[in-house]
């Protein structure tokens, strides 16, 4: 059983069964939707990553996994537009990423700003910065995600309930007992993967997740310099915020959302709607005036969802400690999108095998105890 069917519960879902494991997935809402952290249209997918070369391996696995909901869907959902990542180097380094990117054979380019503007002229740079491009890397569209896991999910004999909220979680010997506003159901383990409503299941589940109101906005470029088939995907940013962002997708204008900051939302809070605060908007403008300038023209739309943080912003993928039949996925801290697929295939590997099927030592719930 899979508690919160977002798109780590639902690529879980997915996994378990094709595998044919008899699977029922909650959830409050009927994904994908708009209330939890996989609406927006598009994700990044980037595989020379921060935080180590686990983190690396994972996402080359995710990438695997994704070309395979493809060919199983018949959907596109993966595009290689390439990713830029700037960053000062006055401030930043990767020579990490660099080095265990390198040592695992993942592709990539260093430049120079000079470089950087005169291969994408629409890109505006401080001398003192440098860049990380990596060509195989892009977009998801991460809502047709979503719909594709829950779609050949069901065709391969899951359940799922919609609008129907889980209450609490009752392990008793080898079952599980998980009550919700519409009845109560039974399983021999269940994968808690509630996102921003963690903390409506303590005292169960008790685990450092805070939950933030986060924003993305699309703008009118004036060019045709930020389309999807001539801009990659992008990160910036320096001491005063880190943006990523996408380009021009079908004529939906340039996407860019702010990764720090945000304001604490706890469940059973209105979520206040794009525009509701003046920086809202202001903070993506002023950040494509810096670094893409062209592409600050008209807000052609705005859109709000939540990060769900740890403290380190590492994920929290465990068993519970109390309850090995109980798995705890959560805290994928406005980065956890594209590992999704891989994420689903780690909990069906524990439910399935015993094993998770990589080390993932680094996410256990345990280093906040």
């Amino acid at each position: 059983m899979i508690a919160g069917a977002g798109a780590m519960g639902m690529s879980a879902g997915y996994e378990l069964s094709r595998r044919g494991l008899k699977t029922l997935l909650i959830d409050a809402f009927d994904p994908p939707h708009a209330h939890g952290s996989h609406h927006g249209d598009t994700r990044l997918i980037r595989h020379v990553y921060s935080g180590g070369a686990d983190y690396v391996k994972l996402a080359l696995r995710a990438d695997e996994l994704w070309r395979e909901l493809e060919d199983a869907s018949g959907e596109k959902l993966l595009e290689r537009t390439g990713v830029l990542n700037l960053f000062d180097s006055s401030a930043y380094s990767y020579e990490d990423r660099f080095q265990y990117s390198a040592e695992l054979g993942v592709p990539f380019e260093e430049l120079s700003a000079a470089q950087v503007q005169e291969r994408w002229p629409a890109v505006r740079l401080p001398d003192s910065y440098r860049a990380m491009y990596e060509p195989e890397a892009g977009l998801l569209y991460s809502d047709k995600c979503v719909a594709a896991f829950r779609k050949l999910a069901l065709q391969a004999g899951a359940k799922l309930l919609t609008d129907t909220f889980v209450t609490r979680i009752e392990p008793a010997s080898s079952i599980v007992a998980v009550h919700t506003d519409k009845g109560e159901y039974v399983a021999g383990s269940v994968i808690v993967s509630a996102g921003a409503w963690f903390r409506t299941l303590e005292p169960f589940v008790r685990l450092p997740i805070r939950a933030v109101r986060k924003v993305v906005g699309w703008f009118e470029p004036e060019t045709n310099a930020y389309d999807a088939d001539r801009f990659p995907g992008f990160t910036f940013g320096d001491g005063t915020g880190g943006y990523y962002g996408f380009p021009s997708v079908g004529g939906a204008g340039v996407k860019i959302g702010r990764h720090d900051g945000g304001r604490d939302w706890k469940p059973g809070e209105e979520l206040a709607p794009f525009g509701a605060y003046p920086e809202d908007e202001a903070d993506l403008r002023q950040a494509l005036n810096a670094f893409l300038p062209g592409a600050a023209g008209k807000l052609l739309r705005g859109s709000v969802c939540k990060y769900e943080h740890t403290p380190d912003e590492h994920f929290i993928i465990d068993k519970h400690p109390g309850h090995p039949n109980v798995l705890l996925a959560g805290g994928f801290s406005g980065h956890g999108f594209k590992f999704s697929s891989v994420v689903g295939e780690l909990l069906a590997n524990q439910i399935e095998l015993g094993r998770w099927g990589q080390d993932i030592g680094r996410f256990s719930a345990a280093r906040f105890s």
